[in-house]
């Protein structure tokens, strides 16, 4: 079961507006909360292209980790000449430790059914596919439900609301790894296909699912639409930050507690992980792990960085999955680093080489530094590599998967240079290996047996 944190009275909440309803498929008691007016106001008032005017005007970016507008890639879907177009909402939630995407599938499916019903009737779409890790049961069941409800309502099938439009919405249970959270690889798996990134452009809004026109998004962004439907643009952009208004699921992790919130963008960082509570006594917070697996690691200094798209960039993270990590000071920098730099290339795909053979490379670097073996120029060829892998990235998870070890170089240096020159953890955390102590003076153990 998740668990949501308390947040402060004055966070709006958009997306965990309904997390309290008793039985989140009523589709009664949804309605009367306001689901599917904002569906309404498309079909009946504002039509397509108004549609996708109104996103552009409130500003939405994309909450499944790149930022990019919501509205770009509505309107060339919407303009690109096919037979037909596609929407898909992605609520597989790669990252293994984070469970916000399927916290919303579970607390309010009708807001992402809504989102995407809009989607496809402002982009001409008439089929919808909804992502979900196969094992996440619960939110599959609730989604099933509230789809047949909303079928049986009119808001959705074959002539939503009267309007004359299709929309036919589809969960589909999808198992893979932690690559299924690049778009071009979700929608490989969704055709049934091997699980690798492709080449951009063209862009999934032009040549996306079986060759189609395709809306790819988190389904955190689609169940945000609803709410700028029924309040407008500039009520939504009076939320968060004026460069990506609106607010974000993340999952805080402390050493003493965890749970799912509602942040508004561009909150600081440090009232983010206060959420979790302050370190034990006697403990200060020594870095915060932003992104997930390819996310980057901040130390303390950076609290005040705002928690949004550019704002984290800048310092050397990124929002990715949503996941926000505290360490404390009885955590190694560079043992975590290690760690996350080992699962990102275990993780890959393989499909280029620089990624294939790059990350590994790195995260061997990684491994000497935690076990006193590094070689000279191992700082530099780190720097390298990751240019490298950056430089000819084919997908996000090969821009983003030098990101730990590299800004713990950043802003962790001395800890660094700790492990590479003298062979010591100041957190006492790895077990750097030792040289055995030289043996007593005698004669050798091979001159012992010619004796003998």
């Amino acid at each position: 079961m998740t668990t949501f944190l308390t947040t402060p009275a004055a966070w709006p909440s958009i997306l965990l507006a309904r997390r309290d309803a008793a039985d989140p498929t009523d589709l009664a008691s949804a309605v009367r909360a306001g689901a599917f007016g904002g569906l309404t106001k498309a079909m009946r008032e504002l039509g397509p292209a108004a549609t996708i005017g109104l996103l552009e005007e409130a500003g939405l970016r994309g909450r499944g980790g790149s930022g990019h507008l919501a509205a770009e890639k509505w309107r060339a879907a919407a303009r690109t000449p096919a037979k037909a177009r596609y929407v898909v909402a992605n609520g597989y939630g790669a990252d293994p430790s984070v469970a916000t995407d399927r916290a919303l599938l579970e607390t309010d499916p009708y807001a992402v059914i809504e989102g995407a019903a809009i989607a496809a009737f402002a982009t001409g779409a008439e089929e919808v596919h909804i992502a979900v890790r196969a094992g996440a049961t619960e939110a599959i069941a609730r989604l099933e439900a509230a789809i047949v409800a909303a079928l049986e309502a009119g808001f959705i099938g074959d002539d939503a609301l009267e309007s004359g439009s299709r929309i036919e919405i589809l969960v589909r249970p999808v198992q893979g790894a932690y690559m299924l959270g690049e778009e071009t690889v979700l929608l490989k798996a969704l055709e049934s296909k091997r699980g690798q990134p492709e080449q951009r452009p063209p862009h999934p809004s032009t040549k996306g699912l079986y060759g189609r026109p395709t809306v790819v998004h988190n389904v955190q962004t689609l169940a945000v639409v609803p709410y700028i439907l029924r309040h407008g643009a500039a009520a939504f952009r009076k939320i968060g930050d004026p460069d990506a208004p609106g607010t974000i699921l993340v999952e805080v992790r402390g050493p003493d507690g965890a749970g799912v919130a509602e942040v508004p963008l561009g909150t600081p960082l440090r009232d983010v992980i206060a959420l979790v509570g302050a370190p034990a006594r006697g403990r200060k917070v020594k870095a915060v792990v932003i992104g997930g697996p390819s996310g980057g690691i901040l130390p303390a200094s950076q609290l005040r960085t705002p928690y949004s798209f550019d704002g984290l960039r800048a310092a050397g993270a990124h929002v990715g999955s949503g996941s926000v990590v505290v360490a404390d000071d009885r955590a190694c920098v560079v043992d975590l680093a290690r760690i996350l730099t080992r699962y990102c290339a275990d993780e890959a795909c393989g499909k280029t080489i620089p990624c294939r053979i790059g990350l590994r490379r790195i995260a061997e670097i990684g491994e000497r530094l935690t076990t006193g073996t590094s070689r000279a120029g191992d700082l530099q060829l780190l720097e390298d590599l990751s240019a490298d892998v950056v430089g000819s990235a084919l997908c996000d998870h090969e821009r983003l998967a030098t990101l730990p070890l590299m800004s713990g170089l950043r802003y962790f240096r001395a800890e660094v240079d700790a492990h590479l020159e003298r062979g010591e953890c100041p957190a006492g955390v790895c077990r750097p290996a030792t040289l055995a102590p030289a043996a007593a003076a005698g004669p050798s153990t091979r001159a012992s047996r010619a004796q003998a």
